[in-house]
């Protein structure tokens, strides 16, 4: 899938990421934040804090994002939630579905 399939499939009813990451930003692009959270939160892994210190960040809650972007081992980032949330997608399409 292209980064720009999966922007369009945020149209759909259903995500069409075939990983919990990508399903993840589907969920909170398409308004549903807590179902995001709700994918992150029980995923132990260094991408799964990632995500989950973004959707912090887009809640609001700093001091929230910050602990997991150390968790992640990732700097707190000084770009729009936009352009991270491309970052994101982009990274996972290409670590997980070999997207170029």
């Amino acid at each position: 899938m292209t980064y720009d399939a999966f922007v369009k499939s945020i149209q759909n009813q259903e995500p069409t990421g075939s990983t919990p990451y990508l399903n993840a930003l589907w969920h909170e692009k398409k308004g549903d934040w807590n179902k995001a959270h709700e994918i992150v939160q029980d995923l132990h892994s260094w991408e799964a804090a990632w995500i989950h210190a973004y959707l912090h960040r887009v809640e609001g809650d700093p001091g929230n994002a910050g602990y997991w972007y150390r968790k992640a081992n990732k700097p707190v980032p000084k770009i729009s939630l936009e352009d991270e949330w491309e970052e994101l997608v982009t990274y996972f399409l290409t670590r997980f579905i070999n997207v170029v």
